[in-house]
């Protein structure tokens, strides 16, 4: 059973018939049913096309939490070759929000580090619904620095609400992690590709999306605060999230216009989750297109590149 969003009940609608249409068909297959489902199946494509052509950022915020859109589990099985997960901080423990290792993208060995949500609710618990803890932070900082000493590229699939704000996370020092993990993608002398694969929530996100390239699906976010979180801050009331979502500019389209970000990588008409598999592919080629630029330079460079990046951001011209 697919999960339709709220926006998406005239598509569910005429889904709902075209399924019944087919097993009615495969009922009584005597019965000529084709002219019939075909009308339907072309409206139910026609009204997809329409809603997805012009969503609303709030819309868009949906489908970027869309329970069946795909995870980082998903993009390492379909992209990375011999997976080998690393795991804990050498601190304190080991945070499930972060999974983080080594594998092979093509031909190359890299580090790929990312959140996951988790698919069911088992591993929303487990993974904490993709919120990091310092531990997590730490880890990816553990995992940065061992590919910089092996000369292997960073790949960082985002998709995170945010940091955790539990008080635990508070007690052993969640804006220090953060801040370090930070500090560690501007000094690392290897490439780092960061891809915003659902939702990029505040540092918890820049955590390890500080990147010589970042790319976002059509349909994710990439913001500051979640749009509830900023209308609690801005206006005290959460339920005016639709009102900071439009505000905030939080869209792949609005933050390639503000350079903030260097791509968009398009999903499926329906979203990422309609066909995930296409999605997972079409990173992949974007990912190794963008390591292919950095071939032949030296750690310095590299360095010099992703600074000048971040700092060029917001610089009036």
């Amino acid at each position: 059973m697919r999960t339709y969003l709220d926006f998406e009940k005239p598509i569910a609608e005429l889904e709902s018939k075209v399924a019944e249409i087919k097993a009615l068909a495969g009922e009584q297959p005597s019965v000529s049913l084709e002219d019939e489902l075909a009308r339907l199946e072309a409206k139910a494509q026609e009204a997809l096309e329409e809603t997805y052509a012009a969503l609303s950022p709030w819309q868009k915020t949906q489908v970027a939490r869309h329970p069946e859109r795909p995870h980082f589990k998903h993009y390492i099985k379909g992209l990375v070759q011999d997976f080998t997960p690393l795991a804990g901080d050498r601190y304190f423990g080991e945070d499930h929000a972060i999974i983080g290792g080594i594998g092979r993208l093509g031909d190359r060995s890299v580090m790929v580090i990312g959140h996951e949500k988790g698919s069911d609710t088992e591993g929303r618990i487990r993974h904490n619904f993709g919120m990091a803890r310092p531990e997590g932070y730490r880890k990816a900082v553990r995992l940065m620095e061992m590919a910089d000493r092996f000369s292997m590229p960073v790949i960082c699939l985002v998709d995170t609400a945010g940091a955790y704000p539990g008080i635990g996370a508070e007690e052993r020092g969640q804006a220090e992690a953060i801040a370090r993990s930070t500090d560690c993608c501007l000094s690392l002398g290897v490439p780092i590709v960061a891809v915003i694969i659902g939702e990029g929530g505040s540092g918890g996100a820049v955590a390890i999306a500080t990147a010589n390239r970042i790319y976002m699906l059509e349909h994710s976010i990439y913001t500051v605060a979640s749009p509830e979180a900023a209308a609690s801050i801005l206006w005290k009331e959460s339920t005016r999230a639709v009102d900071a979502a439009t505000n905030m500019k939080i869209t792949a389209e609005d933050l390639m216009r503000l350079g903030i970000v260097d791509g968009i990588i398009p999903e499926p008409t329906g979203g990422a989750h309609r066909d995930g598999v296409e999605v997972v592919q079409a990173t992949g080629v974007v990912i190794n297109k963008a390591l292919a630029q950095f071939d032949g330079l030296s750690a310095q460079e590299i360095r010099k590149e992703r600074r000048e990046k971040f700092l060029s951001m917001g610089r009036a011209s």
